[in-house]
């Protein structure tokens, strides 16, 4: 893992560095913007490198939609047989090459960059001894300016559960970090949740119980966890989140518009069937 430490790190640095020497360490509304467009840059950064991934991912779906009619004759066939359904899938997937879970490619690949910056920026204590504060690359002077470094006031390796002794280390105040946090964890549910349901409303519901159920689960399952999950989140950490989920909803938009899905049997889209209520899940 510290090799993608010091990945992240790298490019990180790099766009503070270089938003640092345009903006000459302005900060504004309470904001240490070289620091947050460095965050929103590692963003912009690492999705480039997953555009190939992002491409694979669209074929896969065009993919699937395309073998739904031949799905749902097996589901016919083997009515009540769900391992003679199972494995006449598998096998209609292994030869069309076609991956009902490359759905879930993007963010499985993303996951160690999401916790590379993670414990980066968990890493961002004032008091920390001078030999760990060069880690990863950094040096003493980087490491003070991004442990200072806010978001409209509220420290960047602060989160909404941080407590009194953490807060009082970044010098920051509780009501602030958590009025920013709040904030942006309600933005990162949103913006995952209309992420899943800008796909889903173009190419519709799946056939195959398998997919409907990844489906759902992208839909419903990840927007809920996050309410708890992002509560321990560095508020760093949440911005990096919901940037990447307003370029994804970007970037689908453009891809959906210029190559859209087709139905199966002709050329039109595929109707959005009325949505599942949300499946129970424990948090």
């Amino acid at each position: 893992m510290s090799v993608i430490y010091q990945a992240i790190s790298a490019i990180l640095l790099f766009w503070h560095s270089a938003w640092d020497a345009l903006l000459d360490g302005a900060t504004a509304l309470g904001t240490s913007w070289a620091w947050v467009l460095g965050i929103v840059f590692l963003v912009l950064t690492v999705r480039a490198l997953l555009f190939p991934v992002f491409v694979r991912q669209i074929r896969s779906q065009r993919a699937m939609q395309a073998l739904q009619p031949k799905v749902k004759a097996l589901q016919e066939k083997h009515r009540g047989d769900r391992d003679a359904l199972q494995r006449e899938l598998l096998e209609l997937y292994r030869a069309e090459k076609a991956n009902p879970l490359m759905g879930c490619l993007p963010i499985v690949v993303q996951i160690p960059v999401f916790l590379g910056l993670f414990h980066v920026l968990r890493h961002l204590k004032p008091a920390m001894p001078d030999a760990l504060k060069t880690l990863y690359g950094w040096t003493g002077a980087e490491f003070d300016s991004a442990s200072s470094a806010t978001l409209f006031g509220a420290p960047i390796a602060a989160s909404f559960r941080s407590t009194a002794a953490q807060l009082a280390e970044l010098g920051a105040g509780g009501t602030t970090v958590r009025i920013v946090a709040g904030v942006l964890i309600l933005a990162m549910m949103a913006t995952t949740y209309l992420t899943s349901r800008q796909m889903i409303r173009k190419t519709g519901w799946a056939e195959d119980p398998q997919q409907r159920l990844v489906q759902r689960l992208m839909l419903y399952g990840v927007p809920l966890s996050l309410l708890v999950s992002g509560m321990i989140f560095p508020i760093g950490v949440i911005l990096y989140w919901v940037t990447t989920n307003l370029f994804s909803l970007g970037q689908q938009m453009w891809v959906l518009r210029k190559y859209p899905p087709q139905a199966a049997g002709g050329p039109a889209v595929a109707a959005e069937p009325a949505a599942p209520p949300p499946p129970t899940m424990a948090t």
